[in-house]
């Protein structure tokens, strides 16, 4: 009885947090992907400090959580909960002729992006680098076959040379999305820890767990071409 006490309480501080329209904004321009307060006070326009006050109060309500980013360490990001409103709607997304992923070396998170999204959802899909490694990690190519996909050792691109008009990018790295400020800009961002900084089997395996995580979240939200099955 007392768990279900518990767990009434904590859903209702949830609907409560959703109960005004602003927090309701908020969520829904974190449910495709993840931004800093400055991002969402400009996207929304809604002045800075109104944004501290509904972030504060969804983040009492256990929906979003703060990371500080990899790229500028004085930045923090926010992003939702995993499964905390696994019934949430996320807004649809406009048509994409293509799904790019792209992260710094594209040797790992970005990687293992387009291999998931190629297994679990099909039509066109790439991935890039904005400084692409000589090689995929191995460790990223070894989870990828561990979970059924194939990721070539060799094939890492340059931004420049991948990414064309009509396709949604994502960053799937801090340093990408920061970086990215000129005609190519990333539409989404996931701010996904860098496997490679703790070159762990276990980093790789929870940087596919997040991604694949993200996937499935979006992909009913995204009309993508003809090719999109």
């Amino acid at each position: 009885m007392a768990a279900e006490t518990s767990s009434l309480q904590a859903r209702a501080r949830i609907h409560a947090a959703l109960g005004d329209p602003a927090r309701l904004a908020v969520v829904d321009a974190l449910t495709l992907g993840d931004a800093s307060p400055g991002e969402i006070a400009a996207d929304l326009g809604m002045p800075s400090n109104l944004v501290a006050h509904h972030v504060k109060v969804l983040q009492e309500a256990g929906l979003l959580a703060r990371i500080r980013s990899e790229g500028d360490r004085r930045r923090t990001y926010l992003r939702l909960v995993p499964g905390v409103l696994s019934s949430l709607t996320a807004p649809r997304l406009h048509s994409a002729e293509r799904v790019v992923f792209v992260c710094t070396h594209n040797s790992a998170r970005s990687q293992l992006a387009a291999a998931l999204w190629r297994n679990r959802i099909g039509g066109e899909v790439a991935s890039a680098g904005t400084l692409p490694a000589r090689r995929v990690h191995p460790r990223a190519v070894r989870v990828a076959h561990e979970h059924g996909l194939a990721l070539d050792p060799t094939g890492t691109n340059h931004v420049d040379d991948i990414v064309h008009d009509g396709d949604l990018i994502i960053a799937v790295c801090d340093n990408a999305h920061e970086n990215l400020t000129g005609a190519v800009r990333p539409r989404l961002h996931w701010s996904v820890p860098d496997p490679v900084r703790v070159d762990t089997d276990e980093a790789f395996e929870a940087a596919y767990t997040d991604l694949a995580d993200r996937i499935d979240r979006i992909a009913p939200t995204l009309t993508l071409g003809a090719d999109h099955g």
